[in-house]
């Protein structure tokens, strides 16, 4: 085997609460994450040494910067793989979005690899290798519906949503992750309730669910990027079950049982100009699209 294609898949929050700050300065978190069907593709190709990374994009780093760059590092040296690697990552995911486009293109690259030289590490081993470069990336090694606790590494399985359609929108404007936690205050913020969105998706009652997703990021986020209420506002308007921030933003995302809907409200976010990305698409269990 001398070349491998991955699809790097987003994702939402479905639930996103800060549970405090560790004594090593992360947070410790609650989140409940889902892949929806947008995805980056990453090609890796075999190389007699070292890393080149190419992307679709002049605005993107292609060095240690790069998340995917760093990842194939870490991966080459742990497995003391002799070769080099020609990497590849055509994006569709908008970049800093809150949908987790960089660590979902770092995973990519070390299931990628792990493949392609056949080093027969296990995805607990890859998660291990993954969280050194962010708390989303050994989620996004595994995707589909999953509780992330501790900095976003402890990983549960839930049962998925019921079949929906999702409507993405972006923002031209964002601010950066450090900026909203440095200014979120846990005393002034509205939890999300997890247990109850749990109970709903075993339940498979979708607009319950819908009713209980929060992000506490929100709070900070959705002040400062006056498109994001605005956005919702539209979603909601035109039939959303629920429309909510992802990550930490400033992506917006509405959940929707009728696809006419959501297609109407992308053509007014994109008419009234709120949003450089809009996309329609669906949930997704990236596993169930592997074994396709």
């Amino acid at each position: 085997m001398n070349k491998v294609v991955r699809k790097a898949y987003g994702k939402v929050n479905l639930g996103l609460d800060v549970l405090g700050t560790l004594p090593n300065g992360y947070h410790e978190v609650a989140m409940i994450l889902q892949t929806v069907n947008l995805y980056d593709t990453v090609t890796i190709e075999k190389a007699s040494e070292g890393i080149r990374l190419t992307i679709d994009r002049d605005d993107l780093p292609v060095d240690t910067q790069n998340l995917a760059y760093r990842a194939a590092e870490k991966i080459l040296a742990h497995g003391h793989v002799e070769g080099g690697v020609k990497i590849d990552i055509r994006k569709r995911i908008p970049v800093a979005a809150g949908m987790a486009g960089g660590s979902t293109d770092a995973a990519a690259v070390l299931v990628g690899i792990n493949e392609l030289y056949d080093l027969q590490m296990s995805n607990e081993k890859l998660c291990e290798l993954g969280v050194q470069l962010g708390a989303d990336v050994p989620y996004c090694i595994y995707g589909g519906t999953m509780l992330a606790e501790g900095i976003g590494e402890k990983l549960t399985a839930l049962v998925k949503p019921p079949k929906c359609t999702i409507l993405l929108a972006k923002p031209q404007r964002g601010v950066s992750t450090k900026y909203v936690y440095d200014h979120l205050d846990l005393t002034q913020t509205e939890h999300p309730d997890m247990k109850r969105i749990v109970a709903n998706l075993k339940a498979q009652d979708l607009a319950e669910m819908s009713y209980a997703l929060k992000n506490v990021l929100e709070s900070v986020t959705g002040k400062e990027v006056e498109e994001i209420p605005k956005i919702e506002k539209v979603m909601m308007e035109a039939g959303a079950l629920c429309s909510l921030m992802s990550g930490s933003g400033p992506t917006v995302f509405g959940i929707f049982e009728n696809s006419l809907a959501a297609r109407k409200a992308a053509r007014t976010i994109e008419k009234k100009a709120l949003a450089a990305d809009v996309i329609v698409t669906s949930f997704v269990d990236p596993s169930v699209e592997e074994s396709k």
